[in-house]
């Protein structure tokens, strides 16, 4: 089975109580994703989880250390400013190497990459995931929009299987109701498995000796609501993605 490296899926939280005249503040971290860890565990993958804010300092600078660590990365809700702006380059104006760069290099080197959706990936809410503007942009099997990109979709929407697909083959027709996705468009010669409510949701597709896919819509809520999230088919669609991404051969 593969090692899988999954980047971002994590954020922190800061509140205010107001009570009266007085108030407070409390703050609390969240590790998400976990549905989609156990369920990559439970097929016998390899999944280490570097969380946003440990991006900088954790993920290797340059497309050999990704690979010596990893066979597929995932991307999951965290924007390209967290790969470009490392504290020295940020804070001290010190030169870095550029690690959107490194992951595409990863790729067209055979890696596998696969990038989910949410408010920080592709280009995002209020276009603040810029990832159309980084060299990784160009391994991935979907164009991203140069604005925000969310397609909300609060009263449900079923994703249907467009192509058959080693990945998507003995999934059902039609899959749980999704509540949002990123808008994209799939690069020529790339194909969509599954779209919902007329958007792509997924796509594969390779990138020099490597390859691609795009999952548009969330591994976990809050666009991915309970009934995906236990649906017999959430599991084999990840597997089935990671393995393929990893060039293994797939029964």
């Amino acid at each position: 089975m593969s090692r899988v490296l999954l980047l971002g899926e994590s954020w922190f939280v800061y509140s205010v109580h107001q009570k009266g005249f007085d108030s407070f503040h409390t703050s609390e971290f969240t590790l998400g994703g976990q549905e989609f860890v156990a369920a990559l565990r439970s097929a016998g993958h390899d999944v280490a989880h570097i969380p946003a804010h440990e991006i900088s300092t954790r993920v290797p600078a340059d497309a050999e250390g990704i690979a010596a660590i990893a066979d597929v990365v995932v991307i999951s809700d965290v924007g390209a400013n967290t790969f470009q702006l490392p504290p020295a380059t940020f804070a001290r104006s010190e030169a870095q190497p550029d690690r959107t760069e490194a992951l595409r290099e990863f790729v067209q080197l055979g890696g596998g990459l696969l990038m989910v959706g949410g408010y920080l990936t592709f280009s995002g809410i209020d276009a603040k995931a810029r990832w159309g503007r980084t060299p990784l942009a160009e391994a991935l099997p979907v164009e991203i929009l140069d604005r925000d990109d969310r397609v909300e979709l609060p009263a449900g929407a079923a994703p249907q299987l467009a192509y058959a697909h080693p990945i998507t083959d003995g999934l059902d027709e039609q899959w749980p109701e999704l509540l949002g996705l990123n808008e994209v468009t799939t690069r020529p010669g790339a194909a969509t498995l599954a779209s919902c409510a007329g958007h792509p949701l997924l796509a594969v597709g390779g990138y020099g000796a490597g390859r691609s896919a795009a999952f548009t819509s969330d591994l976990a809520p809050h666009w991915a609501p309970p009934a995906f999230l236990g649906w017999a088919g959430y599991a084999p669609l990840f597997d089935r993605t990671i393995r393929w991404l990893a060039g293994e051969e797939i029964e």
